[in-house]
């Protein structure tokens, strides 16, 4: 597979900031997460798997489906009942099985494991395989090659942690002055909670619009993992994240909810000597959801 882009973020998202973009929305799922399923789903056809069980809010589940295909395996993607129909879609047009059932992604999970179990197949869960992260630590390497300079701090966006871990490890190797900035929603703070607690906690919360950050119930694995390599974990607001939606398209880029928080992120971050790179990780979102945060960014809850 090509690198991603790193573009120059137009001057409108960040002011006065040498800003860029790293651009993982331009694959053909239009996310990042094919980064992590197809080494995945590789290993599991190595181990005999025909059948791969997984449960997402969208993008991880399309990219299950898109390796399951490229593989000739059957991919089974549990969803929540309040699933993108924008991403499931997706998921559909690489022929996988979509199941919605439960109010979360935590509660399709659970349905998903419980299937997988009683039929003695693989279950998938993202961001508890060590191959996601060694995916993701491409993207790592790809910045370090496309800049040219050394990022002053890589900026991303925490569903279950996998992303930035990824990043993480491979940054603290090849370059461990910048900063590995993770950015969660505050309705949904179970990993930011987590990291900050040296361990998993507990949360009921998971109610933000941005669902590739939707996350309830915190994987251990990925804390152990930002424990070692995450230098801060930022919280940003529903409102924050819609008007940076609204400020991606005004930028003439179509984003879904996590890229936007990133960049709601940068007003808790200061001015650094040096490139700073945000991950733009997807730009499936649902039609409706972006008109109202387009034209009606002050009705989420701040």
């Amino acid at each position: 597979m090509n690198p991603t882009p790193l573009e120059r973020a137009p001057e409108s998202l960040a002011p006065g900031r040498e800003l860029f973009l790293k651009r993982e929305d331009v694959h053909e799922l239009g996310a990042f997460k094919w980064r992590g399923a197809l080494p995945t789903l590789e290993e599991y056809r190595e181990g005999g798997a025909k059948t791969v069980v997984t449960a997402s809010t969208g993008n991880h589940g399309a990219a299950t489906a898109w390796a399951a295909e490229r593989l000739g395996l059957r991919a089974i993607v549990y969803v929540p009942a309040s699933a993108s129909r924008e991403k499931l879609a997706i998921i559909e047009r690489f022929g996988a099985e979509v199941r919605a059932t439960g109010n979360d992604l935590d509660q399709a999970k659970l349905a998903g494991t419980e299937y997988a179990a009683e039929n003695d197949l693989p279950f998938f869960e993202d961001g508890a395989e060590q191959s996601q992260y060694e995916g993701y630590g491409a993207i790592g390497a790809e910045i370090l090659e496309q800049l040219a300079a050394p990022p002053a701090a890589v900026v991303v966006p925490v569903g279950n942690g996998a992303l930035l871990g990824g990043i993480g490890i491979e940054l603290c190797r090849t370059c461990p002055q910048g900063l590995r900035i993770g950015v969660a929603a505050k309705e949904a703070p179970v990993m930011a909670e987590s990291w900050e607690a040296g361990g998993p906690v507990e949360s009921d919360r998971s109610a933000t619009f941005a669902d590739g950050m939707a996350v309830r119930v915190a994987i251990p694995f990925a804390v152990s993992v930002l424990g070692e390599v995450a230098s801060r974990m930022l919280l940003v607001s529903e409102r924050a994240i819609a008007r940076a939606v609204g400020a991606f398209d005004h930028a003439g880029i179509r984003v879904e909810g996590s890229p936007a928080a990133a960049l709601a992120s940068l007003a808790q971050i200061e001015e650094l000597d040096g490139p700073v790179v945000l991950i733009v990780t997807g730009r499936n979102i649902d039609g409706e959801l972006h008109r109202r945060a387009m034209e009606d960014p002050d009705s989420f809850p701040d």
